[in-house]
C-alpha cells in the first residue's frame, strides 16, 4: 500500500517521468547552478520538472518551494571530491527519515563488479524490505564496477546484467547510464528504467539524440543534473526534455526550445 500513489507523483499519466537531479551539493559543495538551491528549485520547478532528486538538507529546509513536485531522497554517499577510487557506497540515511519529509521515492546506488557488489548490492536487498515496510518507492542507480567505477564497464551486457538484478532484489525503477543498444536494457528489465545525464557537456546536440534513443528503446524518462541547472537557461532545457520525454518528439523539434 501507498508506492503506487507516492509512484504518481513522479511519473505522469504516460508512466514516463522528467527528473532533476540535485543532490550534488551532498558529495561536491556549492557547485556553480545550486549554490542557492532555492532560486535552483524555482527554476527547474517553475520549468517543468516532474521530480526533484536531492539530499535530505535540501528536502528539509526547502519544503515549501518542493511543493507538490515528486520528491526523491538520496539514502546514500559514495565519497567527497576530495576522495578518489571509493566506489562502495554507504548508506546514510533511514527509509523512515525519507517518510517523515514526505518523500515520494528513495534512491541508493548499487552495481555489480569486484569489490564492490557485495556491500551494495546487500544495502540494496536490505533498502528494498524496508521500503516494502513503509510503501516507498525504491530507486536503484545501478552502474557496473561501482559509483564513478571504471569506464569500460558501461558496455550493454554489464547494464543488461545490472537493470535486471535491481529487479530481482526488490527496486521499483532503475535509474543508470545509456549506451547504444540500450532496448536489450530495457527488454529484460521489467520495471521502469531512466537513463542519467552524466557529465557536463557541450554538445547538446548528441546529449538530447541519446536520450531520444533511449526513449524510443524503451526508457521511460530521463534523470538529470549538471546538463540542467549547470545550463545558463535551465528552463529551456526542460522544455526540451519534456518534449523528448511526454510530446515524443523529434530531437530537431525539441531542440528549437533553447532558442524560443
Amino acid at each position: 500500500m501507498g508506492k503506487y500513489k507516492r509512484l504518481q507523483h513522479i511519473l505522469r499519466p504516460d508512466d514516463r517521468t522528467v527528473i532533476v537531479a540535485m543532490d550534488h551539493g551532498g558529495t561536491s559543495g556549492p557547485m556553480p547552478g545550486i549554490v542557492n538551491p532555492e532560486i535552483t528549485l524555482q527554476q527547474v520547478i517553475a520549468g517543468g520538472a516532474d521530480a526533484i532528486l536531492t539530499t535530505v538538507g535540501v528536502a528539509k529546509n526547502f519544503e515549501r518551494v518542493l511543493g507538490s513536485t515528486g520528491l526523491i531522497i538520496r539514502l546514500d554517499f559514495p565519497a567527497t571530491d576530495l576522495v578518489t577510487g571509493v566506489y562502495d557506497c554507504e548508506l546514510f540515511i533511514e527509509v523512515e527519515e525519507a517518510v517523515r519529509l514526505g518523500a515520494d521515492a528513495v534512491i541508493l546506488s548499487a552495481g555489480p563488479g569486484q569489490g564492490v557488489e557485495r556491500k551494495t548490492l546487500k544495502n540494496l536487498s536490505r533498502v528494498a524490505q524496508e521500503c516494502e515496510r513503509y510503501g516507498m518507492p525504491l530507486i536503484a542507480e545501478m552502474y557496473p564496477g561501482g559509483f564513478n567505477g571504471p569506464a569500460e564497464m558501461i558496455t550493454i551486457d554489464n547494464l543488461k546484467l545490472a537493470a535486471r538484478i535491481a529487479a530481482e532484489w526488490g527496486a521499483d525503477m532503475v535509474k543508470m547510464p545509456y549506451r547504444p543498444g540500450f532496448d536489450a536494457v530495457t527488454a529484460g528489465c521489467y520495471i521502469p528504467i531512466v537513463v542519467l545525464g552524466g557529465a557536463k557537456t557541450n554538445n547538446e546536440e548528441i546529449f538530447f539524440t541519446n536520450i531520444w534513443d533511449a526513449l524510443r528503446n524503451g526508457a521511460q524518462g530521463v534523470a538529470i543534473g549538471r546538463n540542467i541547472w549547470g545550463h545558463p537557461q535551465p528552463a529551456r532545457v526542460l522544455k526540451v526534455l519534456n518534449a523528448l520525454v511526454h510530446e515524443k518528439t523529434d530531437v530537431a523539434t525539441a531542440m528549437a526550445h533553447l532558442v524560443k
